[in-house]
């Protein structure tokens, strides 16, 4: 399908990119901007003046780039409450992961609520970090509501990407590093980027506003919130039915992340299981190590439906999550 346009784009109405989150990252022990890779052979394919590649498939020693919003939403919550002692946090997987790490690197107890279906591998990489594992018989919404709850308990904190609180704001904050990096790195107009409930691609969507720039939201067929809510002109829930990219696997837009997609948002491209494998297979044949979620921007990008002569930022959000040690 062509790429569905934003009907409600504005760039004046995004709210502006916060960057006190860089020099925090810049200090954290082993950090160093993750590489753009230059696809020169896919942009001849496609007539694209460039397609450029940031490959988040090793961020801090881990294999996803959500350590950068976990990481500064920790950061922000202790300087408000310095006597918090646990972190609560639900996720399909590299959110939790990201915020076990940062509850480790702090000396924090950690409790991380998982969907049923879940892959067990995902669930032992978040066990690894010390976090204590409780999946839940329901959906991803459902460990959200869950986690809510326990972030209430005495001494707890729940550190979300999704919802209206302070730390679902920080979360797109700290995804802010990513785009600085790679503007100093590569030169780009286009940025495809996966969505889920919407962290990163609000920060994309802020970062795109700024310099002005097309951003593009890709998302499952089978879970497409962004282009169903932005159909809708409001947020709406959508029934997920699954797919292999369990992080875009979502059936609302964070509120946190509304404003900034529903105004800066250029369109959306939704992509199948099939096309991601493919994608997935492809890059690996390119010597790049990325999972399903981190491929779906490459898979839309092979849909052909970018114009000619773009310089194209394909954000890679993870490596082989389900197979990292």
């Amino acid at each position: 399908m062509p790429i569905v346009a934003n009907p409600y784009a504005d760039r004046a109405l995004v709210p502006p990119v916060n960057r006190d989150a860089r020099a925090f990252h810049a200090a954290l022990p082993g950090y160093e901007p993750t590489p753009v890779r230059e696809l020169t052979s896919v942009a001849a394919e496609l007539r694209l003046d460039a397609v450029l590649l940031k490959d988040e498939s090793r961020r801090l020693g881990l294999p996803a780039f959500k350590i950068l919003g976990a990481s500064w939403a920790v950061e922000r919550m202790l300087r408000e409450q310095p006597g918090v002692h646990a972190l609560i946090a639900a996720s399909a997987g590299n959110h939790g992961r990201a915020v076990a790490r940062a509850a480790k690197l702090r000396g924090l107890a950690c409790r991380v609520y998982l969907p049923a279906r879940s892959l067990p591998v995902r669930r032992e990489a978040i066990a690894s970090e010390g976090a204590e594992v409780v999946v839940v018989d329901g959906t991803y919404e459902d460990a959200v509501v869950l986690a809510e709850a326990a972030g209430r308990e005495p001494g707890a904190v729940t550190i979300a990407d999704v919802g209206d609180s302070g730390p679902a704001e920080w979360v797109i904050d700290g995804y802010a590093t990513l785009f600085d990096e790679a503007a100093e790195q590569a030169s780009f107009d286009t940025i495809l980027v996966p969505v889920g409930v919407g962290s990163l691609a609000a920060a994309a969507a802020r970062f795109g506003a700024e310099a002005g720039l097309t951003v593009i939201g890709v998302e499952p067929t089978t879970a497409a919130c962004l282009t169903e809510s932005l159909g809708a002109g409001e947020r709406v829930t959508i029934p997920t039915p699954g797919t292999i990219m369990a992080g875009l696997d979502c059936a609302e837009v964070s509120a946190a992340a509304w404003r900034s997609l529903l105004y800066g948002i250029t369109g959306t491209i939704t992509v199948s299981d099939d096309q991601v494998r493919s994608a997935m297979a492809d890059l690996a044949a390119a010597g790049l190590t990325i999972g399903e979620s981190g491929a779906a921007p490459f898979a839309a990008l092979r849909l052909g439906l970018v114009p000619a002569h773009a310089r194209v930022l394909l954000v890679a959000s993870e490596g082989l999550t389900a197979l990292a040690p």
